[in-house]
């Protein structure tokens, strides 16, 4: 090939930089002389791509800050657009935010480029019908999970399953003993980890009933320490106002970051619903998931999701390995007895320790090596490369 291979990408979050980063590091091993464009993060920079535009102006959550920002979104990914009709890559990758990515991959598809869409939308769990949609827009989706291709069979779309990178990593970087002397984990303490998420609307509905839970324990439990990891400044500032005024007589130890260290310590976690229960499945943790939002969006979701779990480990093994515990349930005499249940139950420990064990193996396949592979196939099928 006379050029180098060129590829635009548009990361949306943190956890698509991280993917992304991955993807251009493995792809470049194949074509050092690889030009990438687009959007990304500080992890996609480092590998070489060219940012057009500030990743962090694309992470947005919650219906009222996307609207505040939806003109600035819309003329970025319009001038995105634009400059790769005038300006084609090779190839086009949108990396999860499927919002902002898939409407730039049915414009940039339509003028003739290739297009791949990386991590799957949860079309197993609502608004199926998607799947016409990401169709028309991409030429391959990469996904995570195992499970995720069938959701495609009726439009015939090339779906790569590609493992997930936490499966990759998480071997090499915890190392369990040395978090434990960090924490100063004393001999004969039980850890229970508890992470109420890490946005404030998931603290709004989640951190009291979980602390409230904490004191439960605390009543029939000796020996007991809780360890909260925030996950930045600002919710560490929430929550240690929180423990200070309501919590204080509780053997709590609240932390900046570190979530999975303090996973790693845990004898059981009490988790909100997302993706950090993956990482405590990897971690083989017992864990206690639970959710709650508005009433009213709740009342919404509730009709619109389709799938008989919330919770990743429920879901990767197709059966109800962990509680799942949502809106109204999510209180202390609810919470506390599915905890204590994890806590001392060796024989249930031991199954979840070992379904976990199978879970990681499916998932542990070198991702960032596996989406390269596929990303390839597709060049040498379009002629491409």
């Amino acid at each position: 090939m006379p050029n180098p291979l060129r590829i635009g990408i548009v990361a949306g979050e943190a956890s698509g930089d991280i993917l992304g980063s991955g993807l251009i590091k493995s792809l470049k091993k194949r074509f050092p002389d690889l030009v990438v464009e687009g959007i990304g993060g500080e992890l996609m920079i480092a590998q070489g791509c060219k940012s057009h535009y500030p990743m962090e102006r694309l992470s947005v959550m919650g219906l009222v800050e996307v609207l505040g920002r939806l003109p600035e979104l819309l003329k970025a990914r319009r001038n995105l657009v634009e400059y790769f009709k005038k300006n084609p890559p090779d190839l086009f990758i949108g990396v999860d935010a499927p919002d902002f990515t898939l409407g730039m991959e049915a414009k940039l598809k339509e003028a003739g480029i290739p297009t791949v869409h990386y991590v799957s939308p949860s079309v197993w769990a609502w608004k199926k019908k998607r799947i016409y949609k990401i169709k028309k827009s991409t030429d391959l989706v990469l996904s995570l999970f195992p499970f995720e291709a069938k959701h495609y069979a009726p439009t015939q779309q090339r779906i790569a399953f590609v493992g997930h990178p936490l499966a990759d990593s998480i071997p090499k970087t915890v190392d369990v003993d040395q978090a434990k002397t960090r924490f100063a984990v004393k001999e004969g303490e039980k850890v229970v980890a508890i992470l109420p998420g890490s946005r404030g609307s998931e603290l709004k509905y989640l951190a009291e009933p979980f602390l409230e839970t904490a004191r439960w324990l605390s009543q029939r439990v000796d020996n007991l320490r809780f360890v909260i990891p925030a996950a930045n400044a600002n919710r560490h500032d929430q929550l240690h106002d929180l423990i200070t005024e309501k919590y204080s007589d509780l053997n709590i130890q609240l932390v900046i970051k570190n979530s999975r260290d303090v996973m790693a310590i845990a004898n059981v976690i009490l988790i909100a619903s997302g993706t950090a229960t993956l990482e405590a499945t990897i971690l083989r943790k017992p864990m206690v998931v639970a959710y709650k939002m508005a009433s009213l969006t709740y009342a919404i979701y509730s009709r619109m999701v389709t799938s008989r779990f919330i919770s990743l480990p429920n879901l990767l093994a197709d059966k109800e390995l962990v509680p799942e515990i949502l809106q109204d349930q999510v209180e202390p005499e609810v919470l506390g007895p599915a905890v204590l249940k994890a806590l001392e139950d060796e024989t249930y420990q031991n199954m979840l320790a070992d379904e976990f064990a199978k879970i990681h193996a499916t998932l542990h396949q070198d991702a960032d090596e596996k989406a390269a592979e596929a990303v390839v196939s597709l060049l040498q099928d379009k002629g491409v490369i």
